[in-house]
């Protein structure tokens, strides 16, 4: 709405997508702090808890957390965008369908967990892995259709390794997959998905920022790809909702994402990365979700060929959860390995 705005009164202010990203921040931070007290309020009321799997340590103080709170930072965010980008913009649609998408299927699965009141009440695992194949291949279908360059490009390297062509259809599924799921995966305390994702937001905002700005790419020796710039206000508005529902899922946790939230970020975290062509920078720009997901493989695989496991327990913060670590130690820590990774991500941008 703002940029139609500009456009038609001639309101060159919001014609910038630095102004118009800040907006969508500040909208989706103020509409999350405003409406989580009502939400909270409503799920207590409707016993709308998180089940709790009996194999994780034990959270009872926990059992009475209403979850599904990613409904309500999904719903601001989408505001935000809709306020504040260009709608005409197919990367901003795609970018929305995304969010809703993933979210939707999240939903889905909390929602047969809460009314059955079990942790595997919800969508079976095959049922889940379907629809998420299902929304990522409509949004690389829409990417093909948006005609959007399917070259692969590595850090440190100046030019594509090669065009991946169709294969990309392939390697984006699979990055849709994988980071959706390695998201869920990371939230198992409070918080603990949360910074990391809010981190990689900016991180991959500040890359399409420069990759749709013709001057800073090429001063950078980034791929410069018309219209992909607008999508900053996505990873903004993203930013903004999930500071917004930190505020209240800081430990001790008043409120849980769910689902919901998980998918959805994870969703819209390679999506990013595909329109920054940072899908290989992705595995530093997360690297908090690839410890765990990389965690969970190997147990797996441990147990399965060895007969041993490697950890006490895996996702690996249940490991340190089970060496009696406080949680908060945990989160913080997983935190600050984020904060490192990221900035040494950006620092690779320099060198090209």
């Amino acid at each position: 709405m703002l940029y139609e705005l500009s456009q038609f009164f001639d309101i060159n202010l919001f014609s910038y997508i630095t102004v118009r990203s800040g907006i969508g921040f500040l909208i989706a931070l103020a509409l999350t702090l405003f409406l989580y007290p009502k939400y909270i309020a409503w799920a207590i009321s409707k016993n709308a808890n998180q089940p709790l799997s009996k194999y994780v340590p034990s959270h009872n103080d926990k059992r009475h957390t209403p979850t599904m709170g990613g409904a309500v930072f999904l719903l601001s965010i989408v505001v935000a965008v809709l306020l504040s980008a260009d709608l005409s913009n197919i990367y901003i649609l795609t970018g929305l369908f995304v969010i809703i998408g993933f979210g939707l299927i999240g939903f889905q699965d909390d929602l047969g967990k809460v009314v059955s009141g079990d942790n595997l009440g919800g969508l079976t695992p095959r049922a889940k892995l379907i629809l998420q194949v299902v929304v990522s291949l409509i949004t690389i279908g829409l990417l093909f259709y948006a005609e959007f360059p399917t070259d692969i490009y590595l850090p440190f390297l100046k030019t594509p390794l090669f065009d991946m062509g169709y294969g990309a259809v392939a390697f984006w599924l699979v990055l849709f997959l994988a980071t959706s799921n390695a998201v869920n995966l990371t939230d198992g305390l409070d918080g603990l998905a949360t910074v990391p994702s809010v981190i990689a937001l900016s991180t991959l905002g500040l890359i399409l920022y420069v990759t749709g700005h013709a001057i800073l790419s090429s001063y950078l020796l980034m791929p410069n790809i018309k219209g992909v710039g607008e999508v900053t206000i996505i990873a903004a508005s993203f930013a903004g909702g999930l500071l917004g529902f930190l505020w209240y899922n800081c430990h001790p946790a008043e409120i849980f994402m769910g689902d919901t939230g998980s998918l959805s970020i994870g969703g819209i975290l390679a999506y990013l990365a595909i329109l920054g062509k940072s899908e290989v920078l992705m595995l530093l720009i997360g690297l908090i979700f690839v410890i765990e997901t990389l965690s969970v493989i190997l147990q797996v695989a441990s147990f399965k060929l060895r007969g041993e496991r490697i950890f006490l327990m895996a996702p690996i913060h249940h490991h340190f959860e089970l060496k009696k670590w406080a949680e908060n130690k945990i989160i913080v820590r997983f935190w600050m390995i984020s904060l490192v990774a990221n900035i040494l991500a950006i620092i690779t941008l320099k060198f090209r």
